[in-house]
This record gives C-alpha cells, sequence and structure tokens, in this order.
C-alpha cells in the first residue's frame, strides 16, 4: 500500500468517528439548535477524500479506502463515543455505518462515471448526491421516532453539506497538482 492510500483511509476512519460524535451536539446560536449539528461542518470531507482517492487511484482503489475508513470509523465509534446504555447512541453508531457506506460507494460510482467530464463535475455531483442519501439515511435511522426533530436537523445538515461540498471544490482543486490522476 502506499502511503497515500494509508493516509486517506485514516483520515476517512477519522472523519466518520469525529463527524458521529459531533453530530449528537446541536448548533445553539441563532436558534439553529432544532435545524443543525456540528457533524454538518466536518462530514462534507469525507466525500472530498473518497473524490481525491477515485481521482489519483481509480474507484477500486477508492472502494477500499472507503471500507477502510468504514470499518476503522466504525470501530473508532463503537469503542469511544457509544453508549451502549443509550439506545440513540447505538442508533447513532447503526445509522452512520448505513449511511456512510450506502452514499460513499454511491459518490464512487458518480464520480467514476463522470470522471471525463469537468473537473469539477464529478467531485460536486458525487458529493451531493451522496450528501442527501448520506443525510436523510443517517437522520431517519438514528433519530425517527424519537423527540429529536430529526427531519428539520436533517434539512439544516444537508443545507450545509452542500455549502462545505462547493467549498471542498478549492482543496480538491488545488490537491489535484498533488495527485496525478489516473
Amino acid at each position: 500500500m502506499s502511503r497515500s492510500y494509508i493516509v486517506l483511509s485514516t483520515l476517512m476512519g477519522l472523519i466518520v468517528l469525529f463527524s458521529n460524535y459531533l453530530v449528537q451536539f446541536p448548533v445553539n446560536y441563532y436558534g439553529l439548535s432544532e435545524i443543525l449539528t456540528y457533524g454538518a461542518f466536518s462530514y462534507p470531507i469525507a466525500f472530498l477524500i473518497t473524490d481525491l482517492a477515485n481521482r489519483s487511484f481509480g474507484k477500486f482503489a477508492a472502494r477500499k479506502i472507503v471500507y477502510f475508513g468504514f470499518l476503522l470509523g466504525i470501530g473508532f465509534t463503537i469503542i469511544f463515543s457509544t453508549d451502549f446504555a443509550d439506545f440513540i447512541s447505538i442508533r447513532i453508531a447503526i445509522g452512520s455505518g448505513v449511511a456512510f457506506i450506502c452514499a460513499q460507494l454511491l459518490d464512487v460510482q458518480i464520480f467514476d462515471n463522470l470522471r471525463k467530464e469537468k473537473w469539477f463535475i464529478a467531485p460536486l455531483t458525487s458529493s451531493l448526491i451522496g450528501s442527501t442519501i448520506d443525510t436523510f439515511l443517517f437522520f431517519s435511522i438514528s433519530f425517527y421516532g424519537t423527540p429529536v426533530p430529526w427531519f428539520t436537523l436533517a434539512l439544516g445538515d444537508l443545507a450545509v453539506k452542500i455549502l462545505v461540498a462547493l467549498i471542498m471544490l478549492i482543496p480538491f482543486r488545488l490537491l489535484l497538482k498533488t495527485f496525478k490522476p489516473v
């Protein structure tokens, strides 16, 4: 395995752990506590990692990074941020795993299908679709049927993820010079 591959895989796992922890905390400023959690700000970086891996190493390597990141992230989540006495905490771990694997593998495939388009089409389209799938799977699995206002939190989360996906085009473009596309 190359050093870049290991770094991207490890970063993926850490982003999942960090985001799973932060999603438990609503943004308590400007009346946003019902529509936004801090996890929305960190999670879109996972799509940047996947897209860089896909551009640099191809879709098969990107899938391996997703699987490795999934195992590492879920392992970290279970060890460090799952309170097994709290049903919501367990649902967050399950929701995170299901949403992550579905959204990231979809991202890899969409990116690969669009890789020959202009440089920004593949990462933007795959991130937007992946973020939408991830958001609604995660919030519905984690919080449906609880007092948590999951639908409004999902909409707020998605809005931030879309904004961050647009911002992530900047580091993606800059990092393209570091990695050679396949």
